[in-house]
């Protein structure tokens, strides 16, 4: 009988644990990860693959990571091909049927906003070109609104139990999310069709939603480093042009945005790019708080 007591007993707890059990969730962004714990809560675990420190575009799918995501319940990732160099192989080998593409577990954020720069034709002579269009999305905060409602019903399909915790998170996040987005347009009335120079097309989300211009690109193309002759060149379109900042991501090589910055007596600054991308950029608010508090410094 006390085996059938401690049995039972055990049995119980068990049941209660699993109730209780966080969803795992696997992020391969740090914007990802800041929007999944604002929507999540105490329900979700969270795990971001990469740091505000590291280009998305090249990770490799080390044993780790793999571990991680053949335990994530969800994943939450940027898609349109920023992660192909490495997402596909990292989902092959977790071997996690909950995550792979087509499942309630997988979660791409560009298939819930227009996607910009949609090439009408590939080739290698255009550079590093996402197919689907510019994966950058989380440049605009008009995208991250967009992303948590599609977010927070996923949620909602993945683990129903907590509904009410995932309903109070999303409505307590939307309405600060709201409030902070007036905030920063308004601030952002004070550069509105300005223009900056940047390193690469990781920001054309972020000037569409500002109305300012970020055309000027280091790069001469997508993902190919600019040569000597091409940032001599960008010389007097930078002047041509009124650019008073060039900014480059907080991830990248700040050498050719120094040197453009000293021969046009202009400045070169670091943008987080994403969460912890600096020490203010710790969440969701503070990278825009931050990105804004650069765009405008005098």
């Amino acid at each position: 009988m006390k085996l059938i007591k401690y049995f039972l007993i055990f049995a119980t707890l068990l049941s209660a644990a699993a109730a209780h059990a966080r969803v795992e969730v696997f992020s391969c962004e740090p914007e990802w990860a800041s929007l999944i714990t604002e929507l999540g809560g105490d329900a979700v675990n969270v795990f971001s693959a990469t740091s505000g420190k590291q280009d998305p575009h090249y990770i490799e799918a080390r044993p780790s990571l793999i571990a991680k995501a053949r335990r994530a319940d969800l994943l939450v990732c940027t898609g349109a091909e920023l992660e192909s160099g490495w997402l596909p192989l990292l989902l092959k080998k977790s071997g996690n049927a909950k995550v792979q593409a087509g499942q309630p577990g997988h979660f791409m954020a560009t298939d819930y906003v227009e996607l910009l720069e949609k090439p009408e034709r590939l080739d290698r002579s255009q550079g590093d070109v996402h197919a689907a269009g510019n994966p950058h999305i989380h440049t605009s905060a008009r995208n991250i609104a967009l992303v948590a409602k599609a977010l927070h019903q996923r949620l909602l399909a993945i683990d129903g139990e907590n509904s009410a915790i995932y309903n109070r998170a999303y409505e307590d996040f939307d309405q600060r999310w709201q409030m902070a987005m007036t905030r920063w347009e308004k601030q952002a009335e004070a550069i509105r069709q300005q223009s900056f120079a940047v390193d690469h097309k990781s920001w054309i989300y972020l000037a569409r939603w500002l109305d300012i211009d970020m055309s000027v690109v280091l790069e001469p193309r997508p993902g190919i480093p600019p040569t000597s002759k091409h940032l001599a060149e960008l010389i007097k379109v930078v002047e041509q042009k009124n650019i008073s900042k060039i900014f480059y991501a907080s991830y990248a090589s700040p050498r050719a945005a120094q040197w453009l910055a000293e021969q046009t007596g202009t400045s070169a600054l670091e943008l987080p790019y994403t969460v912890s991308g600096n020490e203010r950029a710790k969440d969701l608010f503070g990278l825009f708080d931050e990105t804004l508090r650069l765009l405008t410094a005098p």
